[in-house]
């Protein structure tokens, strides 16, 4: 229960996030947004790990600031994944990362 109660709330970030991201685009209905919580979560879960630990020396040499860039790219690579969902550009990829990460985190707290 408690996976599915994350993955609607990951929805709801991703739903708000596209609402109000002028460089977001999803086109479809409810199961867009379930695809693409299901592959940002997964991305984030497996791929992102390992590319943290690969870019430790360069994250360290920005002051961790690198971890922005891979976020980014999680991102691009659930756009690249997901039909109906477009990122159109660096920004856009990066206001939708903290837009998703807000909206999660306060979503969280409610619930």
């Amino acid at each position: 229960m408690g996976l599915l109660i994350r993955i609607v709330i990951s929805m709801v970030a991703v739903y708000v996030a596209a609402a109000i991201i002028p460089g977001i685009s999803v086109t479809g209905g409810v199961g867009t947004y379930l695809v693409i919580a299901i592959v940002l979560g997964l991305l984030n879960a497996f791929v992102k790990p390992i590319l943290t630990i690969l870019t430790v020396p360069i994250t360290i040499m920005t002051l961790g600031l690198f971890l922005i860039v891979i976020n980014i790219l999680m991102v691009y690579l659930a756009a690249s994944l997901v039909p109906g969902f477009v990122v159109g550009g660096i920004l856009a990829a990066l206001l939708f990362s903290l837009v998703v990460s807000i909206v999660t985190a306060l979503l969280d707290a409610i619930i």
